[in-house]
């Protein structure tokens, strides 16, 4: 009986690592699936958008402002969309950022690992993190009627932070609970207080702020449900809070609206132009990121 089960157990290993094979390439196969899916995906949008949108892109569309009847066609460009939505996108982000960074640091600094605290803020921030741009904007637009505010830049500002601070906050906070606590225990062994240590948690997660700050950026400008509410529109550049302001994603929306042909490639072209912008983020984003990656302990 013995030498009986001396020989399959040849064959049973044999089969299992047979499955194992089999299951290890199944997954294989998917993931390459997945990756050709994503790239047939990202491909075709960016076609659609550089076959419409340059063929139709001029040099005067984005250095001038709309004219009359630009949005039926006429003479003009969106250089008021652009800059408006530069406007709220870095003010909305150097706000963000303020407000984000201090609560990363306390969440990772000053409370401990396990605190309750700690568990129902970042559980907070994840359902902040799911919630629609335009639940946030119908609630900033709620808060400007109690205060007496109209639709203007400082609308578009204030919805857009409110929009961005749970991805900066959870984004910087899953890098910083990666952060080496023993760094923490030999900073405060050399005296160190814990404001002198945050500089030195600053720098270790400043890669992860860079991507947060991207990931932040790319949603920001892209929005458009919640300016809809809160910024309104304009065909001149704002020269105040108070002052109404376009942006990019508004003014695709409207001309893709228009029954004319030239006007709906017109919004491809404003498509194309911000496209560039966030591809021209995202590379400076990448190029922060790796600078500061040489100065992390691995």
């Amino acid at each position: 009986m013995s030498w009986w089960l001396s020989l399959s157990k040849p064959r049973l290993k044999s089969k299992k690592m047979k499955k194992s094979i089999v299951k290890e390439q199944f997954a294989r196969l998917l993931m390459y699936l997945s990756i050709v899916i994503v790239l047939i995906l990202v491909a075709s949008i960016i076609w659609t958008i550089f076959s419409r949108g340059a063929k139709c892109l001029t040099w005067e569309m984005v250095t001038s402002l709309p004219g009359g009847g630009f949005y039926i066609g006429k003479e003009g460009g969106f250089l008021n969309a652009i800059v408006g939505s530069l406007y709220i996108v870095l003010a909305s982000t150097a706000i963000g950022l303020i407000i984000s960074v201090p609560v990363v640091f306390f969440l990772n600094v000053y409370l401990k690992t396990k605190s309750k605290l700690a568990y129902v803020a970042r559980l907070a921030f994840d359902v902040l993190f799911g919630i629609p741009s335009i639940v946030y904007g119908a609630f900033a637009f709620t808060l400007m009627i109690y205060f007496g505010l109209r639709t203007s830049l400082l609308g578009g500002i204030l919805v857009e932070t409110l929009l961005i601070i749970p991805i900066l906050i959870r984004s910087m906070d899953e890098v910083a609970k990666n952060f080496p606590r023993e760094l923490l225990e030999a900073s405060y062994s050399l005296g160190a207080t814990r404001w002198e240590t945050m500089g030195v948690v600053m720098r270790q997660i400043a890669p992860g702020i860079a991507t947060a700050t991207l990931l932040s950026v790319g949603r920001s400008i892209g929005d458009a449900a919640g300016v809809m509410f809160t910024a309104g529109f304009s065909d001149t550049i704002p020269t105040s809070l108070s002052q109404q302001v376009a942006t990019l994603p508004l003014s695709i929306f409207f001309q893709l609206s228009a029954p004319q042909i030239e006007v709906q490639n017109r919004a491809y072209a404003a498509a194309l132009v911000l496209t560039i912008i966030v591809l021209i983020i995202s590379l400076l984003g990448r190029f922060i990121t790796n600078r500061f990656s040489k100065h992390n302990l691995r």
